[in-house]
């Protein structure tokens, strides 16, 4: 029967806040593609240093050993980011380094956010750091949500509900990243439903293993947020940093603003819980 709760509630959790965050992202906010930027770095940034990160900080793990962890996990997603780069380049022949050729068309460092020659370069690349991480963070929901219907079921159903909640502004970051690879909705849907349902592997794992694992989540944790602290300051913010009108740069911070405020807000009223 626990066993049954937990497969229910990890993947209501992880798949269902996927879908809700497809209808807002797909549905009222689709015609705010360029705001909808500045809404998932919000979003990205909100969730890895409100609510990831204090979250492991409050467990018995070390300060050293989790601050290693960040620093590791920005160092592997800067490589991910490297090797996905090498083999696009190497896919369409780029041109040799230091021919005319290759200084106006190469994903230099102002080109990779700036440039709308490779702006997809950026992205492909930042949707893998994505996934990666939400794969990672996922997992660590399942194991939490599995501990929690172990203690008590009451407590179980209430952490699944918490955590669809909190999850569907940080979805929505994802979703936008990933419609800046491909402009098929569905593809980018599926990917992150993916790596939501990674929550019910979680939930399995830590139901078999609650007590043994149980000692790893503030690491799992870390890992995640050093995927989107990577994804909004190296493929999202170079997005925004243009030359804008008043106005613009306004509204550019302003959802900047809500994507963060969405993340403390969701986080605030699931810890309430």
């Amino acid at each position: 029967m626990t066993l049954i709760a937990i497969l229910t509630g990890t993947l209501a959790a992880g798949i269902g806040s996927v879908w809700l965050a497809a209808l807002l992202s797909f549905g009222i906010l689709a015609r705010y593609t360029t705001h909808m930027l500045s809404l998932a770095a919000g979003a990205l940034l909100a969730t890895a240093f409100m609510h990831l990160l204090p979250e492991a900080f409050e467990s018995q793990a070390g300060a050293q050993e989790l601050f290693a962890t960040l620093l590791v996990g920005l160092v592997f997603f800067f490589l991910l980011d490297k090797a996905e780069l090498y083999h696009h380049g190497h896919e369409h022949h780029d041109p040799e380094p230091g021919s005319p050729e290759h200084r106006h068309s190469s994903p230099g460092p102002l080109a990779h956010g700036h440039g709308h020659h490779h702006h997809g370069h950026a992205v492909k690349s930042g949707s893998w750091a994505v996934l990666t991480g939400d794969s990672v963070h996922a997992f660590g929901d399942g194991i939490l949500i599995a501990s929690a219907f172990v203690a008590d079921m009451r407590l179980g159903v209430i952490t699944a509900l918490a955590v669809l909640a909190h999850e569907i502004p940080h979805h929505m970051g994802d979703l936008v990243v990933l419609r800046q690879t491909s402009s098929n909705q569905r593809i980018a849907l599926v990917k992150v439903s993916l790596a939501g349902a990674v929550t019910a592997l979680g939930g399995l794992v830590g139901y078999a293993l609650v007590d043994m694992l149980h000692d790893w989540l503030p690491y799992f944790l870390v890992v995640a947020s050093s995927s989107f602290v990577y994804v909004a300051l190296a493929d999202l913010i170079p997005q925004l940093q243009k030359r804008l009108s008043a106005r613009e740069t306004f509204a550019q911070i302003g959802w900047l603003g809500v994507g963060i405020t969405l993340v403390m807000v969701v986080s605030g009223l699931a810890h309430s819980h």
